[in-house]
């Protein structure tokens, strides 16, 4: 890590210091702000109550929406919207996210995030269906693809994880994430995370990853930082994702289905190289990238990618 790299981690565990504890806000008051007429909420057999919205054209081909780290459900309404006419769209909140609640003693893990994902479809009668995935939901979906390949008839990662490319020779590092991301790569930085109240970090690292500062709203501030303070989900998320297997390149060689990727090259989250390198190591995959795009395609431009995957799924 270098002196400036330290330096701003100094600064942002001060701040975070100085901004104060928050407590957790409970699920009744957080399901009366942030559940819709269109929520639905099943326990599963693990004990997860999960959180999800089954909405669009019932009788249509079923479409899986997996959101990314510290999001929600309501992250894909933009798409909800776009494609409703053609799909059924499903939503879902991961474990320690949203308004989806878990056991005492539950543990955050991608194994765990492809159950869920697994239980519910099946709760459902999707028995095949397109799955899409942004940032570590598409780490989740396509961990389900390679678990559940016959009932994936198509896999779509949005700014997903995947795995680091190694750097290109000669080329400086691209800017960093958000300060949120490298305070956790700290274990003392987790530790006060998991404590403090998370609004000093939400709007600046919102605003770097939607780019379009014009869209990160009091609301959509609100809504991270209300649902962070969920009971329990900060000591979720801050103790860390055990991770799936496999996770290497050789073997994202085994999803067969048709793949796109999609890929914002602003986003400085998962930098666009990644994404370019997650498309390589898949065989078939189609790239797409969205110059001037930061991490959320389906909240920044709508329109453009919800045309985009409608083009594409056309084709399955």
């Amino acid at each position: 890590m270098t002196l400036k790299s330290r330096l701003v981690l100094a600064l942002g565990l001060a701040s975070l210091v100085l901004a104060g504890c928050a407590s957790d806000i409970p699920y009744a008051t957080l399901k009366a702000k942030y559940s819709t007429p269109a929520s639905q909420f099943a326990t599963l057999p693990d004990g997860v109550t999960v959180h999800f919205r089954d909405q669009g054209l019932r009788s249509g081909p079923p479409l899986v929406l997996v959101h990314g780290f510290a999001a929600n459900l309501d992250t894909w309404e933009p798409w909800v919207q776009r494609l409703g006419d053609r799909y059924r769209v499903i939503t879902l909140d991961l474990p320690a996210h949203g308004l989806t609640t878990v056991p005492a003693d539950y543990q955050v893990s991608t194994d765990g995030q492809v159950e869920v994902i697994d239980q519910l479809t099946q709760r459902l009668g999707a028995e095949r269906f397109y799955l899409a995935g942004n940032s570590m939901g598409g780490g989740a979906s396509w961990h389900f693809a390679l678990a559940h390949p016959d009932r994936v008839r198509a896999l779509i990662l949005v700014d997903s994880v995947g795995f680091s490319p190694k750097p290109e020779a000669g080329k400086s590092t691209r800017e960093g994430p958000p300060l949120v991301f490298r305070i956790m790569a700290n274990p003392m930085g987790r530790a006060v995370l998991e404590k403090i109240n998370p609004r000093p970090l939400a709007g600046p690292g919102l605003k770097k990853a939607y780019v379009d500062g014009a869209l990160v709203t009091p609301a959509l501030v609100d809504r991270y930082v209300d649902l962070a303070l969920a009971p329990g989900h900060r000591a979720l998320l801050m103790g860390g994702q055990r991770p799936a297997s496999p996770t290497s390149p050789d073997a994202l060689k085994a999803l067969t289905m048709p793949v796109l990727v999609m890929h914002g090259e602003a986003d400085t989250v998962i930098p666009v190289e990644a994404g370019k390198a997650l498309a390589g190591a898949i065989p078939g995959a189609k790239l797409i990238l969205y110059p001037g795009v930061g991490h959320v395609p389906m909240e920044q431009i709508p329109d453009l990618s919800a045309r985009d995957l409608g083009a594409f799924l056309f084709a399955y």
